[in-house]
């Protein structure tokens, strides 16, 4: 079996989404692709790390060098980042419009990058539902109160 290379930035970009709260790393694609998911129930959903539910927000392919990151965007900022960054291009398999996807060859700054997966974190909790933004943070996202 030939034993995978992995860049510096790789190994940094495969720790950054599991830095966010109630953030799950699975394998849904196979053990070639990490996906990371947010709004998982509970920890026993991702037992196989197969189809657990959730929402995906990053997933980081493991095969090849420098490697690449897939990441959300808000579709009037990804050709933004696309015009700056060449190392920034639509979205790898996914809507070019909703997604970028990231060469982790060290032309974008680890600060860029760790600031993408945070944007595309915050975008896909958005989409939660407020129990499950509970579930992932209470603090950040306490249940509404309800009014009689």
């Amino acid at each position: 079996m030939a034993r995978r290379r992995t860049t510096d930035q790789r190994t940094r970009a495969l720790a950054m989404p599991l830095e966010l709260p109630g953030a799950t790393l699975t394998h849904p694609f196979g053990d070639d692709v990490n996906v990371y998911k947010v709004g998982i129930a509970t920890a026993t959903d991702v037992g196989t790390g197969r189809h657990a539910g959730g929402k995906l927000f990053a997933m980081i392919g493991l095969w090849g060098d420098p490697g690449i990151v897939t990441l959300k965007v808000e579709p009037e900022v990804g050709p933004t980042l696309i015009a700056e960054h060449p190392a920034i291009e639509p979205g790898y398999h996914m809507n070019k419009r909703h997604w970028i996807s990231v060469t982790l060859d060290g032309s974008v700054p680890d600060d860029v990058l760790r600031e993408l997966v945070e944007d595309s974190y915050d975008l896909v909790v958005s989409t939660l539902t407020a129990r499950q933004r509970f579930d992932v943070d209470p603090d950040r996202f306490p249940l509404p109160r309800r009014t009689r």
